[in-house]
């Protein structure tokens, strides 16, 4: 590729407003078959398509974590999420991903822990498929399905992890989202209702029931609506912490169930 094609396609994407403009060519480039492809690939960004999109996975936990349109791109906030999730899991654990999207954080974690029980769950059947191919070659189990709903009847009460990185933009503030989620990512993955928490309440409420004693709960949330996040956990008799990581802007709630 000849340094004049190279700085051409640097200011296609510069003037179309993509900050880091040379390492995207470079990625375009690379993951390109032939100058066709990357013509094509270039053009699809310039639009205003997401990188990940484009390329056709998104880099998460040091994994290739595969995505298509109109799937969830996992955040490198969320590695945060991941982190805390790993610090409480052991070996031969139970662990549930709902609202599992891409299937990112079920597969960060089957690949750092090794042997677990993994079961992921999403009611989008885009997401389902693309989880599928995120997540079988850890052996995990992939269910569709409206959050517990979809879930085996058989770990009812035996859930170690149970991780939920649920939709938390409150419905008016969405058109305030970067475009590239805001025109491109499914609203599915990103209402969260009124306030935001609609969806985190129902997986909390019911958490209590699925996780074994000392079992916790992980949900990741904004800075803005931890204190609220916290008192939903509290009701619902967990015991409660927050975490969070300025660096990456990412707030965790962590609730423990009550061992008896």
């Amino acid at each position: 590729m000849n340094n004049q094609t190279v700085n051409s396609i640097i200011n296609k994407l510069r003037n179309a407003g993509c900050v880091f403009a040379e390492d995207e060519t470079q990625l375009l480039i690379s993951e390109s078959q032939s100058l066709e492809d990357l013509i094509k690939k270039v053009e699809m960004r310039v639009v205003g398509l997401p990188l990940e999109y484009v390329i056709g996975w998104a880099h998460f936990c040091g994994l290739r974590i595969e995505v298509e349109q109109g799937v969830f791109v996992p955040r490198q906030r969320t590695e945060f999420l991941v982190r805390q999730a790993r610090n409480l899991a052991c070996s031969r654990d139970i662990v549930v991903d709902l609202c599992c999207g891409s299937g990112a954080i079920g597969a960060a974690l089957a690949a750092n822990l090794g042997e677990i029980y993994l079961y992921c769950s999403d009611i989008d059947p885009i997401a389902i498929q693309c989880a599928r191919r995120n997540i079988t070659k850890f052996g995990g189990h992939i269910f569709e399905g409206d959050l517990y709903k979809a879930l085996p009847q058989s770990i009812k009460g035996y859930i170690n992890i149970l991780i939920a990185n649920v939709p938390y933009v409150p419905t008016k503030a969405i058109e305030l989202l970067p475009s590239e989620a805001r025109l491109y990512e499914p609203n599915l993955a990103l209402d969260g209702g009124d306030d935001g928490l609609n969806i985190l309440r129902k997986v909390v409420e019911e958490a209590p029931n699925w996780l074994a004693p000392g079992g916790h709960l992980l949900i990741e949330t904004s800075e803005m609506q931890a204190s609220q996040t916290f008192e939903i956990f509290a009701k619902a008799g967990l015991s409660t912490t927050v975490v969070r990581d300025e660096e990456l802007d990412a707030t965790v709630v962590i609730g423990t169930n009550p061992s008896f």
